[in-house]
Parts: structure tokens; sequence; C-alpha cells
């Protein structure tokens, strides 16, 4: 495999948890894709938010490539600051920056090497250099985790889940089907726990 297919593959992973990251707002209200769904705040567009950043920060100021629509967030005093969608910021600011981090990111990716290196400014000043490989990897990864999150906080809101639209890489079953199967797994647990 060639760099350029490692590359374009690398790519094609990182536009599908980007694609799977947006479709978990579809079709839901304000209210919902802000609302905190866990004790720690977790909330779709926050996390949308948080996936801007951090395309902003890898993909821009690692590789000496600062973006000019990357946000101005005072972590210091608050370490969450990238984690919530403020009253004042709409469904389409985050998801419009969002999608300029893709571009911006796409134009990185695209102009350098693999084995570019750059360096993570938050990463402390003793941390060693990185290549465009390994952030690819990382960011792959975390759009991943955090896509993993939106489905699990879209399925609590109102019971759709799937990788991109309800059901889609999951088995086919109307509502009796996916109630026994719940109950299946439920008894599994109990049985296992003695209970």
């Amino acid at each position: 495999m060639t760099a350029d297919d490692q590359k374009a593959t690398l790519q094609l992973y990182l536009q599908d948890g980007r694609d799977a990251m947006l479709s978990k707002l579809e079709g839901l209200s304000e209210y919902d894709i802000r609302r905190p769904m866990t004790p720690t705040g977790t909330n779709l567009l926050g996390l949308v938010k948080h996936l801007s950043q951090i395309e902003l920060g890898y993909f821009g100021e690692t590789f000496g490539r600062p973006s000019p629509d990357a946000l101005t967030l005072d972590f210091e005093h608050d370490p969450n600051a990238d984690m919530v969608a403020e009253a004042g910021e709409s469904r389409a600011y985050i998801t419009g920056l969002y999608r300029d981090a893709w571009e911006h990111a796409d134009a990185t990716i695209s102009q350098l090497s693999l084995d570019a290196t750059g360096r993570v400014p938050w990463w402390g000043p003793k941390a060693p250099d990185v290549t465009l490989h390994r952030i690819l990897v990382h960011v792959v990864t975390e759009t991943s985790r955090h896509a993993g999150q939106a489905d699990i906080v879209r399925e609590t809101i109102d019971g759709v889940a799937g990788l991109r639209r309800p059901g889609d890489n999951l088995p086919p079953g109307d509502a009796v089907w996916w109630k026994g199967y719940h109950d299946r797994v439920e008894r599994a647990a109990r049985e296992a726990s003695g209970d």
C-alpha cells in the first residue's frame, strides 16, 4: 500500500466519522441537540463543536497552519469550553464551523506528506514532534469515539440508533424484536451476576 493509499484510507474513515456525527443532529429540536444527557454534560451539538476545535487545532496549529475559524476559548478558566453549545451559537453556526474545519484539515492532509512533522502546542514543551500520520490516526480515533457517544446519546433521546441513519448498521427488527433482544441481554446480565 502506498502512502497515498494510506492517506486516502485514513481520510475515508475520518469523513465517515464526520458524517456520522452530523447525522445524529437530524430531526432533533434545538433543545434536544443541546441538552446534557450524562452527568458530565455530554450533548450532541457540544460534541460537534469539540470536534471542530480538534480538527482546527490538530491540522492547523500543529503544522503551522492556523485557521482563522478557530475559536478563542479560555480553557484555563473553563476546561470544557469547547464542549458546550452556548445559547447564541446556532446549529447552523456550529455545523458550519465543523465543515470549515474539515475543509481546513483536508487541505493540510492534501498538502503534506504522511511523514511531515509538527508539534502539538497543548501537549507541552517536552512533547515530541508528531507526524501527519500520527495526527490522522489520533483524530480518526477521537472522531469515532465521539460518534459512538453521539449514537448512544441520540438513542437515549428518541430511540434512533445506527451509524448514520436508523438501522443501517443494525440487525433488522421492529419494536417487539428489540424488546425481546433487550430482555435477553438483561436476563444474561442477571444470570451472570447470580440474581
